[in-house]
């Protein structure tokens, strides 16, 4: 059950909760209290995410669980110096400008003049920067080269004194050696679609990875062992890892990642009008958009035109519904249409999966839920009311005292976030007056039983004693004698996301009759839980959960 739960903190592609951090600092937990459990199951830790969580792994036990946490402080704390430099720059530059842009230049060229007039003392500081500057770069080159070799001995020595260290890594090491032998078999013999992303992952020699972890040796050793070649008889073990770790380069990574056709290839040899759009994965594409307009722009305005008119597709797979919300705000140069188009793709699946319909959504969009939250909240009610059918479709209710039901107004999807964004919102709301806005719209368009609502989702950051107040138990009771005197009483789920410790916590109240419910408590915040929904309905899906418990 652990380990299930691990997994599903990772699983991507609709397959879990996609959360890294969090599947990392339990995948560290199990490694210090179960460590045979964590290396006897590398081939499904790499299926539920990716092949470099597994590196990933070996990387953090080695430099600590909190190196990555202490990189991006470290980074955002140069990103600030350099920010803070290039202001008094130009606020020196500004300030030096008391004259008009005319009498600068003037002033400018004439100070160039004199520059060159006293050329030899210009030459001689020219002289001393360059010199100060070798010296740096030669002190620079020296302090990488101790911090390379002290990385490979903390790697060698942990290897050593640390037999479940030892375990894993080899574990690692084998799955690579394995899915890499694998692949080349398959290019061999022409079936592609069978090649795994192993080589896309797996370390690059001399990478930050591979300095630190020395896997490619290990790797290398297992793809080309001393016997399997006459050459590598009698020659020191030195040669011997530089000629196979050459070879993993040359004869495996590099044929692999060919086939792959990955964009970071075509990127690094500057053939951008090669990329083969189609086949960038939804995280890359979201990442790389900016470097696409800018470099191959006039290419990938067509692909995104032969996307909207079904020529081809788009990936948006390993993407969460607020992931795909917050890309908007990564800059205009592709006018939005990326995140349009994978969220188009992402409704048209969980579509095709036919079960998640006649739904709606109580979305919370009041101050407390800045940020991630509130991303999250606007994506999954928007996408909600776009999987439901009329008369619920694209239609959403104000978390308020006095809740009201919207139509999603926009023709875009920044446009329909922006709407949600801009709806009332109270600190409560009133969960009768809810279902008041149900019956009614139920009653005036005298829907059919299979027309009515069939499950209430509310997104809030607050706990579900909380949201109203009034009790549950009452307001259930005013809400089943109201909706029985209409003759229309439905099978009812309910589900709030209640934000705490900034991580959002599903309630659901499944109804399983009329005048019966049940508590369950699930912790998801991704596309994995609705897929789940869309394919099988509710009580599929509780049933062959794992990660459900009766509350």
């Amino acid at each position: 059950m652990t380990l299930k739960l691990i997994c599903n903190l990772r699983g991507v592609r609709g397959t879990g909760k996609s959360d890294k951090e969090g599947y990392y600092t339990a995948a560290l937990w199990l490694h210090k209290f179960h460590p045979k459990t964590l290396a006897g199951n590398i081939p499904s830790l790499a299926d539920f995410g990716y092949f470099k969580d597994l590196p990933e792994l070996l990387y953090r036990l080695l430099e600590g669980s909190d190196v990555r946490k202490n990189q991006k402080a470290e980074w955002i704390g140069r990103r600030k110096v350099r920010h803070m430099k290039r202001r008094r720059s130009l606020s020196s530059e500004r300030g030096s400008r008391s004259a008009s842009d005319g009498e600068f230049k003037e002033e400018k060229l004439k100070t160039r003049k004199k520059e060159i007039q006293s050329s030899p003392d210009v030459e001689a500081k020219i002289a001393k920067a360059m010199e100060r500057s070798m010296i740096l770069k030669e002190k620079a080159s020296t302090e990488r080269k101790i911090k390379k070799v002290s990385m490979a001995k903390k790697a060698l020595e942990r290897y050593q004194s640390d037999p479940n260290f030892q375990r894993l890594y080899d574990r690692v090491s084998d799955f690579f050696a394995d899915c890499l032998k694998s692949d080349l078999q398959f290019l061999n013999s022409g079936e592609l679609n069978k090649v795994s992303l192993a080589a896309k992952w797996c370390p690059s020699v001399d990478s930050s990875f591979d300095r630190s972890t020395l896997l490619c040796e290990s790797i290398a050793r297992k793809l080309f062992p001393r016997q399997s070649d006459p050459e590598y008889e009698g020659i020191e073990e030195a040669h011997y890892a530089y000629r196979v770790r050459d070879r993993l380069r040359k004869q495996v990574l590099v044929p692999l990642r060919k086939v792959l056709e990955l964009p970071e290839i075509f990127m690094g040899a500057n053939q951008w009008n090669a990329i083969p759009y189609n086949r960038v994965a939804s995280v890359a594409m979201k990442n790389y958009k900016k470097k696409f307009v800018e470099h191959d722009g006039e290419r990938f305005a067509q692909y995104l035109e032969d996307v909207k008119a079904g020529k081809t597709k788009i990936a948006a797979g390993a993407l969460l519904p607020h992931q795909i919300i917050a890309s908007l705000n990564d800059g205009e140069e592709d006018g939005g249409e990326v995140a349009e188009l994978q969220w188009k793709r992402m409704v048209d699946d969980l579509l095709e999966k036919g079960k998640l319909r006649n739904c709606i959504s109580v979305c919370d969009v009041s101050g407390s839920m800045g940020g991630t939250p509130m991303e999250v909240c606007v994506a999954l009610g928007l996408l909600v009311s776009e999987l439901s059918e009329d008369p619920w479709k694209g239609k959403v209710i104000t978390f308020s005292a006095d809740p009201q039901l919207h139509l999603i107004q926009g023709d875009s999807l920044k446009s329909k976030t922006q709407f949600i964004m801009s709806m009332d919102w109270g600190y409560n709301t009133d969960f009768q007056k809810v279902f008041d806005q149900i019956l009614k719209v139920a009653v005036d368009a005298k829907l059919k039983e299979e027309q009515m609502v069939k499950r209430v989702f509310v997104f809030s950051d607050m706990e579900f004693d909380q949201a109203s107040a009034n009790s549950w138990e009452t307001d259930y009771q005013v809400i089943v004698r109201k909706f029985s005197e209409k003759g229309r009483m439905p099978s009812w789920s309910w589900l709030s996301p209640a934000v705490s410790t900034r991580s959002l916590l599903f309630l659901i109240d499944q109804s399983s009759g009329p005048r019966k419910w049940e508590c369950v408590r699930v912790g998801d915040a991704s596309t994995g839980l609705l897929s789940a929904w869309a394919a099988s309905g509710w009580a599929e899906c509780t049933a062959s959960n794992p990660k459900s418990s009766q509350t």
